[in-house]
């Protein structure tokens, strides 16, 4: 396991459990998601970084920029956590895109869109600018 994945795992650990203690008034949201993938892989993200198709990340129209959401399919009760870095989705109807690993594990790939919860765990605060 490389450095960035390790210190990934670490941040995402570290995040949910503090969220867990700290967070309130988590908002859900259920609808259709999506997932891009490797047209898109070494792209630039809205945040600035680079997209990595084999992160959990993940696209959201409103959501703050590191934002961790529990993410759960609504068909096979899988679920994990993604990290908002990027704005979207674009197609109409949809509530998020995730990465094609994210949606490897939440068992979609194939489908291409799932209906999916979103459960905010942690949510960063907006700089005033």
């Amino acid at each position: 396991m490389n450095k960035l994945n390790r210190y990934t795992i670490l941040t995402l650990i570290f995040l949910t459990l503090s969220s867990m203690l700290y967070a309130k008034g988590n908002k859900i949201q259920t609808g259709k998601a999506s997932w891009y993938g490797k047209q898109f892989n070494g792209r630039l993200t809205a945040s600035g970084e680079r997209y990595n198709m084999y992160d959990f990340t993940a696209a959201h129209r409103t959501l703050p920029f590191n934002t961790m959401v529990e993410v759960t399919n609504l068909q096979n009760g899988r679920s994990i956590i993604v990290r908002v870095n990027d704005r979207g989705p674009y197609a109409k109807g949809r509530i998020m895109d995730l990465s094609y690993l994210a949606a490897k594990k939440l068992g979609y790939v194939k489908k291409g869109v799932a209906k999916l919860k979103l459960k905010v765990l942690y949510k960063q605060k907006r700089r005033k600018k």
